[in-house]
């Protein structure tokens, strides 16, 4: 039995995000909030966001000595060193889980208010805080497949000896990670498992193509606006790219 394991939470700003309000968060090493979410907690240990988010949308008091605010400046590197934007998907739910796997080393991270649904009822909130921008379904080259991107960020976690999981009780997702319920996740389990469960999930050798197929075509950005780049990035090829990681997942049986 593995001991002391290296948990990471990341949460996300759907409405079902309200439920790490209630749960008991001692078995995460780290706390990682994506934009509003730092609302939804009182210690969570970083704050992720872009480099457009609104300034008043910011903590109000000063934050604690334990906590410390992530911006493109630290996650943009670490983005690249794994792959770029371009491929990885240039959403926040995406940038954090990328982020967290480069600079925590974790052993696993957990999502939770990430599933990147949104309703079409007028009177339904698309935020715990309301109604806010569906980022992740924006026109972009780089979330054609949410499902693809997902697979991708997974077996890049496998390759770095990191589960990652859902904790997210919603019956659809556009998350393809294994499914956790929140009172499961603790410091002692047994990371091997984890691993192996995601790696039965995994086709290696599609993993193998897609990585390939991405090195020969070659499209890096270093600042991480890809949007700026006078690069005209093929969009065909992208949605391609996308097929292959799609086909790296085994199907449900």
């Amino acid at each position: 039995m593995s001991q002391g394991l290296n948990t990471v939470l990341i949460v996300g700003s759907a409405p079902e995000a309200v439920v790490v309000k209630s749960w008991d968060l001692s078995a995460f090493k780290d706390c990682v909030v994506i934009n509003n979410a730092w609302q939804l907690l009182e210690h969570w240990t970083y704050l992720i966001h872009p480099e457009d988010f609104p300034p008043e949308r910011m903590p109000k008091l000063s934050i604690k000595n334990t906590q410390k605010l992530i911006t493109a400046k630290e996650f943009v590197p670490h983005q690249n060193d794994l792959g770029g934007f371009i491929y990885a998907g240039g959403t926040m739910a995406f940038t954090a889980g990328y982020w967290a796997l480069g600079a925590l080393k974790p052993d696993l991270i957990a999502f939770v208010g990430c599933d990147m649904i949104y309703t079409s009822e007028n009177d339904a909130s698309s935020h715990f805080y309301g109604h806010g921008t569906a980022d992740p379904l924006r026109t972009d080259i780089t979330l054609q497949s949410l499902e693809a991107k997902s697979i991708r960020l997974m077996a890049l976690a496998q390759a770095q000896n990191c589960a990652v999981v859902n904790l997210s009780e919603r019956p659809d997702s556009r998350l393809v990670f294994s499914r956790l319920h929140h009172s499961e996740v603790s410091r002692s389990m047994n990371h091997g498992d984890l691993l192996a469960n995601q790696n039965s999930l995994l086709i290696q050798n599609k993993v193998a193509e897609a990585l390939a197929i991405e090195k020969e075509l070659a499209y890096m950005v270093e600042s991480g606006r890809y949007w700026e780049s006078e690069i005209d990035f093929d969009k065909d090829k992208l949605k391609a790219i996308d097929s292959v990681w799609l086909s790296a997942k085994k199907s449900a049986s």
